[in-house]
C-alpha cells in the first residue's frame, strides 16, 4: 500500500521591501523541521512573496503560522488568502507552550557562560508591540509570565518597538549583566536595525541574543506542533 505524504506549510510575514532573504531563511527552517517529520512534505512561504503561499498549499495541508501572536495576520490575512482551501492551522509559534522552556534554557546557558548568577542577571524581552491593537503585547506578556518561574531570581522586563515602554527606555537603566532576547520569529528590520539602535541609544552593555525563532530546539518544537495540529480535528479553516 502506498503511504500518503502529508504536507505542512510554514508561513511568516517576510520582508515586503526585499522578500528573497526572508524567503530563503524560512526555506532553511523548513528543511530543518523536515528532518523531524520524515513522512511529511514540509514547505515554506512568506506572505511578502506574491502568490507563494497559494502555490505551496495543497489539499488538507497543515499551515504553521511562524508568527508571535494570534493577531491580524493569523485571524484575517491567512484565512482570506486561503479562502476556499481545505487546511488545518496550528497555533502561532509565539504561543507554543513549549517555547518558554527553550528560551529559558538558552538564557541560563548564556548566563552560565558569562559566569553571571541568575539572581544578578536581568532579561530584556524586546518585542514588537503595536499601536493598533493589544494582541502583540498580550502575547509577549503571556510569554514573559511563563518564562519568569523558569528563571528564578532573574529580573525580566519587556520593551517594545511600537508601543511603550519602548526598548530604549526599558534598557536605559539595566546593568551590564543583562541579556536582551528579541521576541520575534525572523530577523527582519526590527531585529537588525530598530532593536540594536534602541540598545545603542540606551547605552546597553549586555548581550543581545538571536531572535526567539532561531534558538536551539526550535525546528523540533515546530515539528511537534505540526504533528499535534494534524491530529486535532478541531483545528484549521
Amino acid at each position: 500500500m502506498t503511504k500518503t505524504t502529508r504536507t505542512a506549510v510554514i508561513t511568516a510575514h517576510g520582508q515586503p521591501s526585499d522578500p528573497a532573504p526572508a524567503e530563503a531563511a524560512l526555506a532553511g527552517l523548513a528543511a530543518e523541521v523536515a528532518a523531524f517529520l520524515p513522512d511529511w512534505d514540509v514547505r515554506s512561504a512568506t506572505l511578502a512573496t506574491p502568490g507563494r503561499l497559494e502555490q505551496e498549499i495543497s489539499e488538507g495541508a497543515v499551515i504553521y503560522p511562524f508568527f508571535m501572536s494570534q493577531g491580524w495576520f493569523t485571524a484575517k490575512v491567512l484565512p482570506d488568502r486561503l479562502q476556499g482551501r481545505c487546511y488545518r492551522m496550528a497555533p502561532p509559534f509565539g504561543l507554543d507552550a513549549a517555547l518558554p522552556a527553550l528560551a529559558a534554557q538558552a538564557i541560563r546557558q548564556t548566563a552560565e557562560r558569562l559566569s553571571w548568577p541568575l539572581t544578578e542577571t536581568h532579561l530584556l524581552l524586546a518585542a514588537h508591540g503595536s499601536a493598533r491593537g493589544p494582541k502583540a503585547a498580550e502575547a509577549a506578556e503571556h510569554f514573559a509570565a511563563r518564562l519568569r518561574p523558569l528563571l528564578p531570581g532573574c529580573t525580566l522586563s519587556p520593551g517594545y518597538v511600537e508601543q511603550p515602554p519602548r526598548v530604549d527606555a526599558a534598557a536605559m537603566s539595566l546593568p551590564a549583566c543583562s541579556i536582551c532576547l528579541p521576541f520575534f520569529a525572523q530577523a527582519g528590520d526590527h531585529v537588525k536595525q530598530d532593536i540594536p539602535q534602541a540598545l545603542e541609544t540606551a547605552g546597553f552593555q549586555g548581550i543581545l541574543l538571536p531572535v526567539t525563532g532561531a534558538l536551539p530546539g526550535i525546528p523540533a518544537l515546530i515539528a511537534e506542533a505540526i504533528r499535534v495540529a494534524a491530529l486535532d480535528q478541531s483545528a484549521g479553516g
